[in-house]
């Protein structure tokens, strides 16, 4: 202290920088105060003004009224993008038709028949009523996370119990909106809800209160009530998380092999297999941006400012149509860099799933063909299991939405164990094969194109579509007789 005094008494002119700099400082600090006031009061003015929304509003426009920039943001997610750079509007990619092994590896299973990518939550009713999957005997537990439709008819019929008992058609009529405001919203609070009771129970099983999730924590948490793995119980297809012994895909392999659950058996090989859901929550877990408090709404729903108003953006969809408001919030690197990065990793995680897609497709033709030479059970049975946990950590990838980018690490080490799991299958096929007198190689499927791979494994598409004509009519009828939906 003495020192800046001696210094003052020499040069006058620092004290008077000093006084200066701190008038400044404090000049800047009143403005921040205001500010924060400001926009404090004007918050609670806004509420003050806010049309009260009733508790079961399912209707995105009413909800617009009070938030109309999220709501023309979320309007925008019938315009679909690809989760690449290319943007290609509301058109449908077929995943079977770009990549035909994908009909083989699914044999028996009703993803051999329809596999689209995702388009925008604006169209989760739709997709789910014209996909080839669907028909008058799906369970009506497939509608969970198609609509806030769903949490209503739960609270409607006395609880997801009943509601996981229906069938798909007896739900169908009264599941008309798509995702929207109240899936995520509670109505009296705004705040954000978990509104789909399996996240809530399986963070209770394992000792976790998501009452006590922080807002950070629930912009990712709102995503993870159903982009994640799940599993329909026996007892009345009631809708469960595996996690109860982990989220690594070893885990969660290990606790569907203590139930001794399988989605399917296989059209070809007759291994039980197991289907991944969109284990995106899971593998995220995993990944950079959730160890460093990143949430899922950061990237794919990031802050935008307009009229000085900053607010959500609800159009959900790939960071890389939006590398400026939500990369380079954290990142500086150029947009064409950044884009760059993930592609990188994009397509080495696809060049690993590539080739565990081509081991698993010949091995269920090896194993056929061990089947059809006469193999015992108890040869083929360690064989299977290493079969169905190969296509396991494979799909628990392949499934996932970013094509590896939200833990590329993590994806390559469940892809490496995919891949080594294969070819050990291969390896105890061409055993057995030998011992039965087959020595010469098994040719695999045909798997050029689509349609060929689909009669390769004896699909009678024709019917397929004869059938959901019918299942359509039905639906043409729920949409001419709709009454309005009590609220």
């Amino acid at each position: 202290m003495k020192a800046i005094q001696d210094v003052v008494h020499r040069k006058p002119w620092v004290g008077w920088l000093l006084f200066f700099a701190t008038a400044a400082v404090v000049f800047l600090i009143g403005l921040l105060a205001a500010s924060i006031v400001e926009r404090r009061s004007e918050s609670v003015s806004m509420r003050a003004l806010l049309q009260p929304i009733p508790e079961w509003e399912m209707r995105g426009e009413v909800w617009g009224r009070n938030f109309p920039r999220q709501y023309e943001t979320y309007a925008r997610t019938a315009q679909t993008e690809s989760f690449g750079i290319e943007p290609f509007g509301s058109r449908i990619l077929d995943y079977l038709d770009a990549n035909p092994s994908l009909v083989v590896l699914w044999a028996g299973y009703a993803f051999s028949k329809d596999y689209n990518e995702c388009r925008g939550h604006a169209y989760a009713v739709t997709d789910a009523r014209a996909t080839l999957r669907t028909t008058t005997a799906s369970p009506g537990v497939c509608w969970t996370c198609k609509s806030p439709d769903a949490p209503r008819l739960m609270a409607k019929l006395g609880g997801p119990a009943e509601f996981y008992k229906k069938t798909w058609v007896e739900l169908g009529p009264e599941i008309t909106h798509p995702v929207g405001c109240r899936d995520c919203h509670d109505p009296a609070t705004l705040e954000l809800t978990i509104t789909r009771p399996a996240l809530l129970e399986a963070f209770w099983r394992a000792g976790k209160d998501v009452e006590r999730a922080t807002h950070q924590e629930m912009r990712t948490l709102v995503c993870a009530q159903c982009h994640v793995e799940y599993y329909f119980k026996k007892e009345g297809d009631y809708l469960a998380f595996p996690w109860d012994m982990g989220t690594a895909a070893e885990k969660i392999e290990a606790y569907y092999d203590s139930l001794e659950l399988a989605d399917w058996t296989h059209g070809l090989s007759r291994a039980p297999m197991l289907k991944a859901q969109h284990p995106d929550y899971e593998l995220f877990l995993t990944g950079v941006h959730a160890q460093r408090n990143v949430a899922c709404a950061d990237c794919h729903m990031p802050y935008r400012s307009e009229g000085g108003v900053k607010f959500t953006d609800h159009h959900v969809r790939s960071p890389l149509h939006d590398i400026a408001g939500s990369c380079q919030v954290c990142h500086r690197e150029k947009e064409q860099v950044l884009a760059q990065s993930v592609t990188d990793r994009q397509d080495k995680i696809e060049e690993l799933k590539r080739l565990a897609e081509d081991a698993l497709v010949r091995a269920h033709a090896e194993a056929k063909a061990a089947w059809d030479r006469g193999a015992a059970e108890d040869a083929m049975r360690p064989i299977l299991t290493l079969i169905r946990h190969a296509q396991w950590r494979w799909d628990f990838v392949a499934s996932s939405n970013g094509v590896g980018f939200h833990s590329p690490l993590e994806c390559a080490r469940v892809l490496g164990t995919a891949i080594e799991k294969a070819q050990a299958a291969r390896l105890a096929l061409a055993r057995l094969l030998a011992s039965l007198g087959v020595a010469a190689e098994i040719a695999p499927p045909p798997v050029g194109y689509k349609a060929g791979a689909q009669a390769a494994i004896g699909l009678d598409m024709e019917k397929l579509r004869a059938e959901k004509e019918k299942l359509l009519e039905i639906i043409a009828e729920w949409d001419a007789t709709a009454a309005p939906v009590e609220r």
